[in-house]
């Protein structure tokens, strides 16, 4: 689709600088703009770029003042970077949607299917389970018993959801995202071994969520694992069982979150971090990667980093120290090494 500057201005509620009538009909990145493509600037490290790129069109936050002329035309908006979101989707969106069922296909006979549903090839949805409108469902993904899928969700290929488990509408579940695995529970016996404890809850996921590829979110051994609504998991996160992570809490990759930890709403948590279990992180809390986070977070007023986390700042000081360790080590054998002449000529 090709559209002018002055009708994405409109739409972005924008103001233009340079010619109007301009057309672009893809997007790209500044730094490998070209000519009818619109692109943007967000991060002041690519300014540089701003100067030298062919792309047609360029996206800037109303407050940037240009240090040299720029031939592209300006689109000056709040927020360059949401406004750029915002024109994916209406990309996004203007592709066509896959619709119909596929061949072949096992779909119980107890299964309710909204309206405007796709059903890849080999997928397969379970006794009594239930798919909102609108909602599109890739090849060999598999829905279990007494399943809720919402509206307009988009499940791709080789998503797993087992029996009992709730998805909310406007969810994207990515490749290989495994929804209500058990729990990780088992009981010593006495002879060493472990007897498995049964995990009979479920997983309830709610409205707007995004669950990242190949990211588990284990059901819960009693009640239910909670993942909040807008809560946005990245790739290969572990959800243990009975979880509460809380709205619009965004979560890097690899992250791995202990059983019966319960995450507040709004943090942000870097990639790498490891929670223990049956601790509680307060609302608003900032984690940075590779973060060990051993006991309760209360205070969200500074970020954290480490392992054990500790407030960034002090991370920081400790780690000014921490590179020093090895001069200081040498430092302190020769101290040891001093005193001990000292010591043998006082005794002389």
């Amino acid at each position: 689709m090709e559209y002018t500057a002055k009708q994405l201005a409109s739409y972005l509620s924008g103001e233009i600088e340079g010619n109007p009538d301009v057309t672009v009909n893809n997007i790209s990145k500044i730094e490998e703009g070209e000519p009818e493509t619109l692109t943007f600037l967000a991060n002041p490290k690519y300014e540089p770029f701003i100067y030298t790129t062919k792309a047609s069109i360029i996206l800037v936050n109303k407050d940037f003042k240009p240090e040299f002329p720029i031939e592209a035309t300006l689109i000056r908006v709040e927020d360059s970077y949401q406004c750029l979101a915002k024109l994916l989707a209406l990309v996004s969106q203007a592709k066509s949607r896959k619709t119909g069922i596929s061949s072949p296909v096992a779909i119980e006979p107890s299964a309710t299917l909204g309206e405007n549903i796709f059903v890849g090839s080999f997928a397969c949805i379970g006794k009594n389970s239930k798919i909102g409108n609108d909602t599109q469902i890739y090849p060999h993904v598999f829905i279990g018993d007494n399943v809720r899928v919402g509206s307009n969700c988009l499940l791709y290929p080789g998503v797993k959801i087992y029996d009992d488990c709730i998805i909310g509408n406007n969810c994207i579940l990515q490749a290989g995202a495994i929804i209500g695995g058990d729990g990780f529970g088992f009981a010593p016996k006495g002879s060493g071994d472990y007897q498995k404890i049964p995990q009979i809850g479920n997983v309830i996921i709610e409205n707007d969520v995004e669950i990242g590829a190949n990211t588990t979110v284990d059901r819960a051994t009693m009640g239910s694992t909670i993942v909040r609504q807008g809560v946005k998991l990245d790739n290969m996160i572990q959800v243990a069982h009975n979880v509460e992570i809380g709205e619009n809490t965004v979560i890097a990759a690899q992250t791995g979150i202990s059983g019966s930890t319960k995450v507040g709403k709004n943090c942000m948590i870097g990639g790498q971090v490891g929670f223990a279990g049956h601790i509680h992180i307060a609302d608003g809390t900032q984690i940075g990667a590779q973060s060990g986070i051993a006991h309760d977070l209360t205070d969200n007023t500074t970020p954290y980093l480490g392992t054990p986390a500790i407030p960034i700042k002090q991370f920081a000081r400790a780690y000014v120290v921490y590179k020093k360790l090895p001069d200081l080590s040498v430092e302190v054998a020769k101290l040891r090494k001093e005193i001990e002449e000292l010591k043998k000529i006082k005794n002389n």
